[in-house]
């Protein structure tokens, strides 16, 4: 769905939650693929056994990459990524764990180096399925503002 937001739409405390999604076996095979992580922390249930998880762990970015895409719901021409910031892995993602996403307006800003465009921060934090916050991340978007309001 496309929805043009401009930077004064944007208000500090919005927020919104994705739907939910099931990390599989498979997920942690073409990530690895994907990247050629095969670390044995993501893909040697064996090794896992004897180490304090018991079982192995998702990759953090493959944790970051599915937890983003389920906010890919809504396309706003007048914004684009400008990055990510303070990302932490807090607590591990285990196959069958079911995970969401929660964002929420932190801050906004002018942009320093863009003439007529602001910044929006989003606090993103990917929650499993226990209600517990297993990634966080602010997500810097570049957005443009109204016209004649700048």
């Amino acid at each position: 769905m496309e929805q043009v937001r401009y930077f004064e739409d944007y208000a500090i405390g919005d927020g919104r939650k994705t739907m939910a999604r099931t990390i599989t076996e498979t997920d942690f095979v073409v990530h690895a693929g994907h990247t050629g992580d095969f670390f044995p922390h993501h893909m040697d249930a064996e090794f896992m056994k004897t180490q304090p998880f018991g079982q192995r762990i998702a990759h953090g970015t493959m944790v970051f990459s599915i937890g983003v895409g389920l906010t890919a719901s809504v396309i706003n021409p007048v914004a684009f990524s400008y990055g990510y910031d303070r990302m932490r892995f807090i607590k591990p993602v285990f196959i069958g764990d079911t995970i969401h996403t929660r964002v929420t307006i932190t801050a906004k800003e002018d942009d320093p180096k863009r003439a007529g465009f602001g910044r929006v921060i989003e606090r993103t934090e990917v929650i499993n399925q226990k209600g517990e916050v297993v990634l966080a991340a602010d997500h810097i978007y570049v957005v443009e503002r109204r016209p004649n309001a700048a």
